[in-house]
């Protein structure tokens, strides 16, 4: 796969974007910019063949009490409600989540099934050593991507972007929405994905605007 042009997927392909809202330590969360002004941003770009963006929504940044508002946004897109691709082609969930002490971006493989918040979330919780889905067993159990990784990792490097794989989604916030998202998306026959960026301090905002479309283009060049 070239940095230009990719072909056209056999299957159309949706993508759903989830970004979060501002938590403690930091004020602005960069995935909330990204995700918000993406739709726009990808129109003047243009889309590549065969993708669909879909919803674009920002989550609170809280595990337990955030729930309800994630499933809603999960169960929308396969509804077909935010797309009339939704149904009739593969979808894809993108979640974007920060790392405020990285400085490139992570394409993350894998989340656990535990729970142990460094601080409270955004609406006081703070787990320690829980299991996420008590059905999954103990908090050792992890669930893995089905999209290629180190493939979309490899392609995005040769556009010019500092990026790598991570096994190591953390254990707060992004780790328990990227671990719902992966049972999720087994269980209707998607596909998930959980991606940690940098503030924009350490990569500016137009770069990660960049690397948010870009991303869309690897997705959208998959098989």
């Amino acid at each position: 796969m070239g940095s230009e042009g990719p072909l056209a997927p056999a299957v159309a392909v949706t993508v759903h974007v989830t970004g979060f809202k501002k938590f403690h330590g930091v004020s602005e969360n960069p995935t909330e910019t990204i995700v918000c002004n993406l739709k726009e941003y990808v129109k003047k770009k243009g889309l590549p063949k065969g993708l669909t963006l879909g919803s674009c929504s920002i989550l609170e940044t809280a595990g337990q009490g955030a729930l309800a508002s994630l499933y809603q946004t999960l169960q929308s897109a396969i509804g077909g409600k935010d797309s009339e691709s939704s149904t009739s082609g593969k979808i894809i969930w993108l979640h974007f989540g920060v790392n405020s002490g990285a400085t490139r971006f992570a394409i993350e493989h894998q989340a656990v099934n535990e729970a142990t918040f460094r601080c409270p979330d955004e609406l006081g919780w703070k787990p320690q050593k829980l299991p996420i889905i008590l059905a999954d067993g103990d908090i050792s159990h992890t669930r893995q991507t089905s999209l290629p990784v180190e493939e979309i990792t490899k392609a995005l490097a040769k556009m010019g972007y500092e990026v790598m794989t991570s096994d190591d989604a953390g254990r707060f916030v992004c780790n328990y929405v990227y671990y719902h998202s992966l049972r999720f998306a087994e269980q209707n026959g998607n596909k998930s994905l959980f991606v940690h960026v940098p503030l924009f301090l350490t990569i500016d905002e137009d770069t990660q605007m960049q690397f948010a479309a870009s991303l869309l283009e690897v997705l959208a060049s998959l098989n």
